[in-house]
């Protein structure tokens, strides 16, 4: 995910003005959804990224450092109460549930939370390459298997992702996803940072790699349309040229559009050009995603990539 709080990388950011996102804010109320998708058309590198409209089927992700700060008037949530996702057009939320040998603290209160709305529920685990690929696999399937456990879901599936590190090798994402497989059965969703390393390892690795890999839905991050340059690869534009530029999947599943940096000690929203800079009516920001399908496709895929809870 991004890294609110730890460094990110730096080839995603960009400047955009806080006059020109406020500007932009306002003109989403007044521009019509054709002349909305047309922009964002032409922000890429020949590639069309879906323009925010009614009906877009959004997931939030979260972890212990949410709830961030107040920023604004309107709607709050915690891990207690995540109503306000919901109202505000999240079908889903994803939390963290460790990072490199170390547990979420806040991960199964809001699962919890989202199960009482009605929400899809999921985790990730932020994976770390100098630690063993079984050992984070195994500290993942074992909390998540007590999660789904621990009390009578109204979901049927907890889906599973894994988030590796920008420097990450594609031995040690292999590994990582085979343990997952093996214990539970399921081929996690790949979530990737859009790092140079990364995309240069995957768009020149062997085709049985690249095979194994698209197995798991690719989940991709993308918070500017004219960051991510890199010595080897142009702008990405969208997440369709970022998929391009991984050269692994046929196209992404979900998009990471926004983002939350850490920036002189307060959050500061980074969002795809064209989305609002909050969700809805929501008095700070949330790192918010986008699934490529209907409401009907997703709830699919959550069955085919999620373990079962208990219900």
């Amino acid at each position: 995910m991004m890294r609110a709080f730890p460094k990110h990388c730096s080839c995603l950011m960009t400047c955009v003005s806080s006059a020109w996102i406020a500007s932009m804010h306002r003109s989403l109320r007044l521009i019509s959804l054709s002349a909305l998708a047309a922009m964002l058309c032409q922000c890429g590198t020949g590639s069309s990224a879906p323009a925010p409209r009614r009906g877009i089927t959004e997931i939030v992700n979260v972890s212990a450092y949410d709830p961030k700060e107040k920023q604004r008037a309107g709607r709050s949530y915690s891990e207690h109460d995540v109503s306000a996702l919901r109202d505000n057009g999240a079908a889903g939320l994803i939390a963290r549930i460790g990072k490199g040998g170390v547990l979420d603290e806040k991960c199964a209160t809001f699962l919890q939370s989202a199960d009482r709305c009605q929400m899809l529920v999921g985790v990730y685990y932020r994976t770390l390459p100098n630690l063993s690929m079984i050992s984070q696999a195994d500290q993942m399937v074992a909390r998540a298997q007590q999660i789904a456990r621990s009390r009578a879901w109204q979901q049927s599936h907890l889906l599973l992702c894994a988030d590796f590190d920008a420097t990450s090798s594609t031995t040690q994402m292999i590994q990582f996803l085979d343990r997952v497989k093996q214990r539970t059965g399921v081929d996690c969703v790949v979530y990737l940072e859009n790092s140079e390393h990364l995309r240069v390892t995957l768009h020149h690795a062997s085709e049985p790699v690249k095979q194994r890999l698209r197995r798991s839905p690719y989940w991709a991050a993308l918070y500017s349309h004219d960051g991510g340059a890199c010595r080897h690869f142009p702008v990405p534009g969208t997440p369709t040229g970022l998929t391009r530029q991984y050269h692994t999947w046929r196209d992404w599943t979900f998009w990471q559009y926004g983002g939350v940096l850490w920036e002189n000690r307060r959050s500061r929203p980074k969002v795809y050009r064209g989305f609002p800079t909050y969700l809805g009516n929501l008095d700070r920001p949330v790192e918010r995603n986008i699934f490529r399908g209907s409401p009907e496709q997703l709830r699919a895929l959550w069955m085919r990539h999620g373990m079962p809870l208990h219900r």
